[in-house]
This record gives C-alpha cells, sequence and structure tokens, in this order.
C-alpha cells in the first residue's frame, strides 16, 4: 500500500504541486527518502521520527521510502517534516490514508511532535485554493493561511491534536484572519522646508511610478525627502497587498498573519552584497528589490553601492 498526501515546492513566488508518496514493504529496516531532496529534507527522516517517538509510536522495523514526486522537481526546505510523517503515519495505518488526499500539508516538526512555522504558508494557502483542497499548516501560521478565501485550514500545534482532530476526537478552532497592520508613521512632506523643485519631482514620481534620482550637496535634504515618499503614496490594493504579503511569507517576515496596506520602504546600507539587493544564496531567498515590491527601494549614496555603479 502507498499513502500520499499533497504539498508544495516554492520556486519564488509560485507553489509547485508535490505528491509524498509512502511505500512500507517488507526487507532490511530503512528509512530513505528520494525524489531530488536537499539536506533539510533529507534530515527530516530523524525529526518525523524522534517526533513519532514523542507521540508514543515507533517506526515499524521494515522497508519505509518516502518519494517526492515529480522526482526531477527540486525539493528544498523543512516543510516537508509534516507531509512526510503524515504519509508516513497513513502507511501505518494510523490515520485515514484516504482522508490525506484531501489536504495540503506544510510544517517544521520539533523532536517533541510541536508543529512549528516554516516560511512560505501564504503561498501554499493561495495553491491549495486553486487546487480546491484544505491546508494543514502550524497553529502560528493559522492566521496567514486564512487570507486565502474559501480554503479549510487545520492549524495544529502539534501531532497528536492533529491526528485527534482528523480523527474526529478533537476539535480544533478554526484560525481567525490575520488584522491589516496598522500604517507605520512616516516622514511628512510638510517637514520639508522649500526644496520646491524636489518635492514637484516627488510628486511626479509617486504619481507616475517613475524612478527618481536625486543629486545635491550633503545636507541638501535628499534623505529626508525620499524618507517622505512612502507618506503621498496611495495604499496598496487588496490585490497588491496579497501580493507584497506573498513575498514577505517566502523571506519569512511576515508576523502573526498581518498584513499591510502600506507601501513597503526598503533602505539597505551600500555595503550590502548583491546576493542581500538581488536574492539568492545556496536556499533561494527574496532580496531587497524584490522587498520593496509594489513601494520604494532607497539606494542612498548610489555610487557606494558595489556593482551597480
Amino acid at each position: 500500500m502507498v499513502a500520499l498526501i499533497g504539498t508544495v515546492a516554492y520556486l519564488g513566488l509560485e507553489a509547485r504541486k508535490v505528491e509524498v508518496q509512502c511505500q512500507i514493504a517488507s526487507g532490511l529496516p530503512r528509512f530513505a527518502v528520494v525524489g531530488l531532496a536537499d539536506k533539510a529534507v533529507g534530515e527530516s527522516r530523524e525529526r518525523v521520527q524522534s517526533a513519532l517517538s514523542a507521540m508514543g509510536l515507533a517506526l515499524p522495523p521494515k522497508r519505509i521510502t518516502i518519494n517526492l514526486s515529480p522526482a526531477d522537481l527540486p525539493k528544498e526546505g523543512s516543510h516537508y517534516d509534516l507531509p512526510i510523517a503524515l504519509a508516513l503515519l497513513a502507511a501505518m495505518g494510523v490515520c485515514d490514508a484516504e482522508q490525506m488526499a484531501d489536504w495540503v500539508a506544510v510544517g517544521e516538526l520539533a523532536l517533541d511532535g510541536r508543529i512549528v512555522a516554516s516560511p512560505g504558508v501564504l503561498l501554499a494557502a493561495m495553491h491549495a485554493a486553486e487546487q480546491d483542497v484544505g491546508l494543514i499548516c502550524p497553529a502560528a501560521q493559522g492566521a496567514e493561511a486564512r487570507w486565502a478565501s474559501g480554503v479549510p485550514v487545520c492549524a495544529a500545534p502539534d501531532l497528536v491534536s492533529l491526528l485527534n482532530h482528523l480523527k474526529g476526537t478533537q476539535a480544533l478552532p478554526e484560525p481567525a484572519r490575520g488584522e491589516v497592520a496598522p500604517a507605520p508613521p512616516v516622514a511628512d512632506l510638510k517637514q520639508v522646508k522649500g526644496q520646491e523643485t524636489a518635492k514637484r519631482g516627488l510628486e511626479i514620481a509617486a504619481a507616475g511610478g517613475h524612478n527618481l534620482l536625486m543629486n545635491g550637496p550633503p545636507g541638501a535634504g535628499k534623505s529626508l525627502l525620499a524618507s517622505c515618499l512612502p507618506g503621498i503614496l496611495p495604499d496598496l490594493t487588496p490585490s497588491e497587498a496579497l501580493e507584497v504579503s506573498m513575498v514577505q511569507s517566502v523571506a519569512g517576515t511576515l508576523e502573526n498573519g498581518q498584513i499591510s496596506r502600506t507601501r513597503p520602504f526598503r533602505a539597505p546600507h551600500h555595503s550590502a552584497s548583491m546576493a542581500a539587493l538581488t536574492g539568492g544564496g545556496l536556499k533561494v531567498k527574496p532580496g531587497e528589490v524584490s522587498l520593496a515590491h509594489l513601494g520604494v527601494l532607497f539606494l542612498d549614496e548610489l555610487p557606494e553601492f558595489h556593482g551597480i555603479m
């Protein structure tokens, strides 16, 4: 018997469908994870085994194979822990294997069985909405996932309560949608005395979404003018706010499921590396350019940035 459950792989702002397949067969005891998994996914074997042990369950002394399909799609991150554990529990007969087909699961497991937060839950919720299935996620990110309208969300604090909920012996509370974050205080253009030409330039740039280059001697007020730009920009529309929040979700900076209607303002230091600005790394993360999406990217002392001038 092969037990199946859905999860996702993150490719930028896109969540690709991944099917976690678990087979328990006769043979020498082993626990293998295949399907082009990175180091973090490979280490999930130890986390899953410890989490099940904390529940009082032991792995059967058989050949356990976990396949992450499609096998040619790279799998990165710790959010595969929960779907691997659920597929394994379904194959062991602890939970209903047919019921698992109606869910997409993401989340990292602690050694004591807790389900802890992992980046990208909002993208997973959007994917679940497109596939018309429910989402199982950490309790700490239930408010974030709830922003994907129409998706049944099961936000569980640990494996035991999740299994009890799926069996019907315990009802987990439906998570409430995260609040709209209050607008942070920003500099007011009224604070700038004079500089009427520069103010007019800011207004034109804000109205048309143009780039703006300010040149002048130190102390002329360039940085103050730039910090005033978010104050004259319109609030994000609901669709734009969700788009910005998806970038923040991938970056792991979306706190308490709060979505902001204020346009982002990013002002990286000129000593920032190119990877910090444009994103990248061994595990690809959004950079300052992506985090400023639909907002303002302020590059103070532009000639000092490496690789730009």
